[in-house]
């Protein structure tokens, strides 16, 4: 048993390591003007983010009974949406409130991360490490992971107001050569079948998952075909040019107002310039690039495009048994390609890929699932057609995460290219309203 325990304590301490350091890489080549700017009533200051995150590790030592001192640093503006812990910011006020300071944030992670450690220290020493502590740090880990992605929605929503190309998010690392190998190694678009029946959904495996993942339970699905490629700019541009942002009738009627109301014509942050359609991202200012996945467009923008093309978006039941069935092997995989315990550069564009935007539709042969689905995990979140509720059965195992948010909001599944690779696998599920596009979402039809 201890050889066990030392184990999982290795690996927790490894993984917290890791985590916690990927944060202070994306965050150190701000400014400190940057990091203290709110660009968006749905973002959050990067400052913020380094702090928050700070501060839910803090409420986990608390929980198990850890004295720290921190009477110095004022923390009273971290809680982001927790009842239990009372005193809540309001989101749309976190730019006001620019506390703690920046060097306070970096003086409050450094402390907690030695805390942090001697905890884990204490557990394996004593062997007295539990299954709730167990998930309780690994909760901590993957909740500063999806604010590592958060962190980076919200670089592309600030610095793309400057009009100045080369004044933007300049990212610590940048891999330009995974870039120009997988450039050469594209798949065509087309539709896959993919044959109906019973299919067990949600989480199968041994490690991490949310609790929204679980339990996993039996659907029925009608034989149905899905794309095996994200939607391209290339294809959103025909949809535009066809007069897709002008005719009612490929609208719901919610996207509809909002089409109307804020004269939408094109994905968040396209523009016009000479009749070229151009962008504004981590490279600078430059042409839409019609090979890669359109990105950035709500649900209604991703459910008007199917309407148009004939099409519809898949079930988050179908999107996941095209991911995650393997046919040869009568089973689900935690990946498209199997079950290795992280992904690869071979297999997915994620944030440890470092590309800083989506790979050319058809990319990464080692990453398609048995089906032939392509990118299924990385480059583009992709809107599903489900409504965001708990499946039957469902147990919180941390109250307020997962299970409060059950309303009025739509599954996206997949990942994208700022997505950490420890955070993502087939079953996850991530979930935004509807009109939501400041994240990095796009989509795949089927039908």
């Amino acid at each position: 048993m201890t050889k066990v325990i030392n184990k999982v304590v290795e690996d927790l301490t490894s993984e917290f390591t890791e985590v916690r350091k990927l944060t202070d890489d994306l965050f150190k080549t701000l400014s400190i003007e940057d990091a203290v700017i709110q660009s968006d009533p749905f973002g959050s200051p990067p400052n913020w983010h380094i702090a928050h995150v700070t501060w839910f590790f803090h409420k986990i030592l608390l929980k198990y009974g850890e004295k720290l001192n921190l009477e110095n640093i004022n923390l009273d503006y971290l809680n982001s949406y927790y009842q239990k812990f009372e005193k809540i910011l309001p989101k749309n006020d976190r730019g006001k409130f620019p506390r703690p300071t920046v060097s306070e944030s970096l003086q409050y992670r450094k402390y907690l991360d030695k805390k942090v450690l001697l905890f884990l220290e204490k557990i394996e020493v004593s062997d007295s490490l539990t299954k709730e502590i167990q998930y309780d740090l690994r909760l901590a880990n993957q909740h500063e992971m999806q604010h590592q992605e958060l962190m980076v929605y919200d670089f592309q929503n600030y610095f793309e107001r400057f009009s100045d190309s080369n004044d933007t998010y300049h990212p610590f690392k940048i891999n330009d050569d995974i870039e120009k190998k997988i450039q050469n190694k594209r798949h065509s678009k087309e539709m896959v079948k993919i044959p109906g029946g019973i299919f067990e959904m949600g989480f199968c495996g041994d490690s991490f998952s949310y609790d929204n993942e679980l339990p996993d339970h039996k659907v029925y699905l009608y034989p149905y075909e899905i794309d095996s490629t994200p939607v391209s700019n290339g294809d959103f541009l025909n949809f535009i040019e066809e007069g897709g942002y002008e005719k009612y009738e490929y609208w719901l009627s919610d996207g509809w107002d909002i089409v109307q109301e804020f004269n939408w014509n094109s994905p968040l942050y396209w523009f016009k310039k000479d009749d070229v359609w151009m962008k504004k991202d981590f490279f600078g200012i430059s042409a839409i690039n019609p090979d890669q996945p359109v990105i950035n467009v709500s649900y209604y923008e991703a459910d008007a495009y199917a309407r148009w093309a004939k099409k519809r978006l898949p079930t988050e039941a179908e999107w996941e048994k095209a991911a995650s069935w393997n046919e040869d092997l009568k089973r689900k995989t935690i990946y498209p390609w199997g079950n290795e315990t992280l992904p690869t550069h071979e297999h997915a564009n994620l944030l440890e890929s470092f590309l800083w935007r989506p790979s050319f539709c058809g990319s990464y042969e080692e990453g398609k699932s048995f089906y032939g689905c392509y990118q299924m995990i990385g480059d583009v979140w992709e809107w599903t057609s489900s409504e965001y509720t708990l499946y039957p059965g469902f147990k919180s195992r941390f109250s307020e995460y997962t299970d409060k948010w059950a309303i009025n909001q739509k599954v996206l599944r997949g990942g994208s290219f700022a997505t950490p690779r420890r955070q993502i696998r087939n079953s996850y599920r991530n979930y935004f309203k509807p009109h939501e596009r400041i994240q990095f979402s796009g989509f795949r039809c089927a039908k």
